[in-house]
């Protein structure tokens, strides 16, 4: 069972200022949630971190990232969107809750650090760790059963094997009563089975995995590099 079952926005919030003047947040009505795992896609600038950013903090988590208990801010620049939103929850509540977001992981590490919490995230300082080192070492450590998790865009810092090994863990977590929701580019992590993708190029429509322009793109490219890199270069193809 899900902790959050739908995702709503408020029907008399009437703004037209960023970010409620993206396509697919003025799209949104309400998006049922009925998968354990729920991803977000779409181009640079479609909204999906923004939405899911303002889903973390609807949830009271720290809007830069970490669990419920950071309360650090180095930029105060998350939007409004999340006083916007209504969330349709069921009885259970998770035993915890985990925002991570690539772009200002160093300033989670670096609070982890502040506050010497270091033996609960693998017993050592996650800076001395390579980038997707650290990124795997949180969440084997700090990401327990019966937890809320939001994820932007983490394969920003995997190899493709580790974003396999990424699967394997939210697959565990699931098993465990655990919820996700992930903004990605990944269709590595998109193939995760009976997941929810929602599309934030085409208004916030579900998609199914093989239908996406992620996986089509990357199997085209993948089948015949030669060939794309000739019209993406725009020289003659042999």
């Amino acid at each position: 069972m899900n902790f959050i079952t739908r995702i709503k926005r408020k029907t008399e919030d009437q703004k037209t200022e960023y970010p409620f003047n993206i396509p697919a947040i003025q799209a949104l009505d309400a998006l049922e949630i009925e998968s354990p795992v729920t991803f977000f896609i779409g181009e640079n600038g479609s909204g999906k971190s923004t939405l899911l950013e303002a889903l973390a903090l609807a949830c009271g988590v720290n809007p830069e990232g970490g669990s419920e208990n950071f309360n650090f801010s180095t930029v105060d620049s998350h939007s409004e969107l999340h006083r916007s939103l209504i969330l349709s929850k069921t009885g259970r509540r998770p035993k915890t809750r985990f925002f991570l977001r690539a772009e200002s992981f160093y300033n989670v590490v670096s609070e982890i650090d502040a506050l010497q919490a270091q033996d609960a995230y693998g017993g050592e300082s996650l800076h001395h760790c390579s980038h997707g080192e650290s990124f795997m070492t949180l969440i084997e450590n700090r990401f327990w059963p019966n937890g809320l998790y939001f994820l932007d865009e983490p394969e920003s810092a995997l190899s493709p094997l580790k974003q396999m090994q990424l699967l394997v863990l939210i697959h565990d977590l699931v098993k465990n009563g655990s919820q996700f929701f992930i903004a990605t580019h990944s269709p590595i992590l998109l193939a995760f089975p009976n997941a929810r993708i929602y599309d934030f190029d085409h208004q916030l429509l579900p998609v199914n995995y093989r239908d996406t322009e992620v996986y089509k793109l990357y199997t085209l490219f993948l089948a015949e590099p030669d060939r794309m890199l000739d019209k993406l270069f725009e020289t003659d193809v042999d």
